[in-house]
């Protein structure tokens, strides 16, 4: 995937400002289950936030890095303890895609 624009950037923070995280990160290592977690919903989703607990021995940073990493989806934006996910939807005949603006 191409490296996002700011202004594609600024597009995903909008719209991730009214979600709620649906991805949470505690104690313990990024795991299996929570990457598939995490794979599956931006398969569905595009767009997730994710939250990182107080008990998680990595920072919202660390955790935004190494998942998005992990799920091949680009790190939009990072603040306090909530991080946004961004990856393009490989099924092709879903209705809600995310239109990117033009570069």
């Amino acid at each position: 995937m191409a490296e996002l624009t700011s202004k594609q950037r600024a597009q995903l923070r909008a719209l991730a400002n009214p979600l709620e995280p649906i991805v949470h990160i505690g104690k313990g290592d990024l795991g299996d289950n929570l990457i598939r977690q995490a794979d599956d919903a931006l398969e569905a989703r595009e767009l997730i936030k994710c939250r990182v607990l107080e008990t998680s021995e990595y920072t919202a940073r660390e955790a935004a890095e190494a998942l998005g990493k992990a799920t091949r989806a680009e790190v939009v934006q990072v603040i306090g303890t909530k991080f946004v996910l961004y990856r393009p939807s490989h099924k092709k005949d879903k209705k809600d895609k995310i239109v990117l603006l033009k570069r």
